[in-house]
């Protein structure tokens, strides 16, 4: 008895410990990637077409995001409004101001930018400055997919679009290009609650 104890204490001290759950944080990153994307396929009857922008692409899949993974925190608003008061509604130039938190504008943060974080332009216009906003989805494994932008051009009835980081950088129009040079580019940014 005491000998078939000792092996089941020596069997279970050697045993593979069980994968830890996976962190809220990894799983709220995975639904915005998921949700961002399949805007690209079709987009969610659920957003409503008034809010479909690039602010309101965010709004949508982080709202959505949250819903499906930690639902109590949509118990007060996810953003902050232009008088930085809690609101279900930000544009984008509030999200910037209020919600997000800014990283950096070097290559060196666009290597280190995650799935949910923000890269964000402002064009200059005679009627005031525009703002656009595109979400980075990076997969989880960078190996073997690179990183992409998502992103709602702004126009009614446009669609979602995606295309790579990197071709972004280097290929897109200059006031696109999200690199140092580009005076447009205000730089990437994270949602403040996803701060260390």
């Amino acid at each position: 008895m005491l000998a078939a104890l000792s092996l089941l204490l020596l069997l279970e001290a050697t045993a593979p410990a069980a994968p830890a759950p996976e962190s809220r944080d990894v799983l709220l990153r995975r639904q915005v990637a998921q949700l961002a994307l399949a805007q690209v396929r079709k987009q969610d009857p659920a957003w409503h077409p008034d809010q479909r922008d690039c602010a309101g692409l965010i709004r949508f899949v982080f709202r959505i995001a949250y819903k499906n993974i930690a639902p109590e925190r949509l118990a007060s608003p996810l953003w902050s409004d232009a008088n930085g008061k809690p609101s279900d509604f930000a544009d984008a130039e509030s999200l910037l101001q209020h919600s997000l938190v800014p990283l950096g504008r070097d290559e060196a943060t666009r290597e280190r930018v995650r799935t949910g974080d923000v890269l964000a332009f402002r064009q200059e216009q005679d009627a005031g400055p525009i703002f656009h906003l595109m979400l980075v989805v990076r997969p989880e494994d960078r190996a073997h997919a690179p990183a992409r932008v998502v992103y709602h051009p702004g126009e009614k009835g446009a669609a979602v679009r995606t295309g790579l980081l990197h071709n972004l950088a280097d290929e897109a129009p200059r006031e696109w290009r999200p690199v140092p040079a580009n005076s447009a580019f205000l730089g990437f940014y994270r949602f403040k609650e996803w701060m260390p």
